[in-house]
């Protein structure tokens, strides 16, 4: 018998006004897997993560998390958000907190770990991702790698069971990306659940379960990364990949 979904969207659809920004969408996300989202600016893949975070309501179709459907507008979100980290192009971190009292604020507020419980869970994580000597700090003393990195635990912190990852890297300097994307690379390593969008095709083949091509809000092409970054069969995803892959 097949485990059920971790998460599922059917049939997703999400408009701002007149405007479809996701058309249609179905996808499934089992414990374990990597689904890569990519697709040019503007394809709805940020709308998409915000949608399986709840954070934006949907127009019509279902999101079920654990076989439950949590798109009902009887559902508290903030449920359903304690089992799921997201991590944004921005940072998002709280600029007057220090990025310990970053890291333990969920924990402790959301989950009710004890302050010494969660304490302990960021300062093992900060230390094991480079940022041990800046637990102290706030936001705005780190380099951009050094914020993102802190998101990340923020995010882990709260032990999800689904972590979603908008254009993480888009924001940082080039030489900063590797840093980033090489933490995500253990993650995936290390069995965790993850959608993420992201402009990275290398990283893209080589951590991905699945990929999904998004372009005008759906999605247009989907499959191992060997066959959509490699032998693509829809015109668009081979003119996309013309334009962002190297000659």
């Amino acid at each position: 018998m097949n485990e059920r979904p971790l998460i599922e969207v059917r049939n997703l659809r999400k408009t701002y006004g007149s405007r479809v920004v996701l058309d249609d969408i179905s996808l499934a996300v089992s414990r374990g897997d990597v689904v890569c989202l990519i697709g040019s600016s503007g394809s709805g893949k940020s709308t998409l993560l915000r949608c399986l975070d709840l954070l934006e309501p949907i127009d019509d179709g279902v999101i079920e998390f654990e076989g439950r459907e949590v798109s009902d507008p009887g559902v508290d979100p903030r449920d359903v958000r304690r089992e799921i980290g997201m991590v944004f192009q921005a940072y998002n971190l709280f600029p007057h907190r220090t990025v310990l009292a970053n890291c333990t604020l969920a924990p402790r507020k959301v989950h009710g770990l004890s302050r010494r419980a969660a304490r302990s869970r960021a300062v093992e994580l900060l230390g094991r991702f480079g940022l041990g000597e800046h637990v102290d700090v706030h936001p705005d003393q780190l380099s951009g790698g050094q914020q993102q990195r802190a998101a990340l635990v923020r995010a882990l912190c709260t032990e999800p069971k689904l972590l979603l990852l908008d254009e993480i890297t888009a924001a940082l300097d080039p030489e900063l990306v590797g840093d980033v994307l090489g933490i995500v690379r253990d993650l995936a390593a290390a069995g965790t659940t993850m959608v993420l969008a992201t402009h990275e095709m290398a990283f893209a083949r080589e951590v991905a379960s699945r990929v999904c091509f998004l372009d005008g809000g759906r999605v247009l092409e989907s499959g191992p990364p060997e066959q959509v970054l490699g032998d693509p069969v829809e015109p668009r995803t081979r003119e996309f990949l013309r334009r962002v892959l190297p000659a």
